[in-house]
């Protein structure tokens, strides 16, 4: 568990999230503080106008969230977020920017969250709540092996998976996916040589998506079509070697372990 979570308040406390806002234009700094007023838990401590203020910042206080746009005179917010790997405290990070192009990047530094302007109140307290909590990203892997992903549930299944690639919206063949990764409520989907951003959870993928993909552990769904290799190891658990570029390969825990000899009849 790292410092910041040790840091986490009873919701019952008084004690407040103490928030940095870091961008170069004033009326988003604005708006931020005016959508935060409402938030009784969290209060703006700082707020910088650019990469340098921002560390200087960082660097004298202990924040418990930062408010993070990207593209800023002088450096990025992913600079930013990379140096602060080095604070012995660091405080989570919430992107807020007008490019979705950088999602990616974003997750790679550990975001807690991507929010692309405009975003209203309720938004802002997802990411909060989701910078804010100790929570895990995803349910644990459903019992019984793989089913699916429709699970009898309002939503159909989904053939077809939007995704982010610069400014466009694609939509993904779920048959092109090789794998699905968690990334804090949001899911990377790895294709035969390339890796894109989604707006669903693992578990909603697990749920929506066909019989052909195999929850792994809590951070991995796979898709069996593009499993080249099974690899016992001295544990019980396996290793599944996909067929994309890099012959990624993919741990499978005991448990799920079992579940997967069983369907594949082994």
């Amino acid at each position: 568990m790292n410092d910041r979570r040790l840091r986490q308040r009873d919701t019952s406390s008084p004690a407040r999230a103490r928030c940095l806002i870091v961008d170069d234009e004033a009326p988003a700094r604005e708006e931020l503080r005016y959508l935060l007023r409402d938030f009784p838990d969290v209060q703006v401590v700082g707020e910088a106008t650019n990469a340098e203020e921002a560390l200087m910042l960082l660097r004298s206080l202990d924040y418990d969230v930062v408010l993070l746009d990207i593209r800023m005179p002088g450096g990025t917010g992913l600079e930013v977020a990379a140096a602060l790997a080095g604070l012995p405290r660091p405080p989570a990070v919430v992107f807020t920017t007008a490019y979705p192009d950088h999602a990616v990047e974003a997750f790679d530094l550990a975001a807690a969250d991507y929010l692309l302007k405009p975003f209203d109140r309720a938004r802002l307290r997802r990411a909060l709540d989701r910078a804010l909590s100790d929570a895990p990203d995803d349910d644990e892997p459903r019992a019984g092996g793989p089913s699916p992903a429709s699970g009898g549930d309002e939503l159909p299944p989904l053939r077809r998976v939007p995704a982010q690639r610069g400014d466009r919206t694609v939509l993904i063949d779920e048959a092109e996916v090789v794998y699905a990764s968690a990334a804090r409520g949001y899911s990377y989907l790895k294709l035969a040589d390339d890796r894109v951003l989604v707006n669903f959870s693992l578990a909603e993928l697990e749920r929506r998506l066909t019989r052909r993909f195999f929850r792994a552990h809590r951070s991995h769904l796979v898709n069996l079509d593009h499993v080249r290799e099974l690899v016992p190891d001295h544990r019980g658990a396996l290793v599944l070697v996909m067929d994309d570029r890099e012959a990624s390969r993919i741990e499978v825990s005991r448990r799920q372990a079992r579940e997967l000899r069983r369907f594949l009849g082994l």
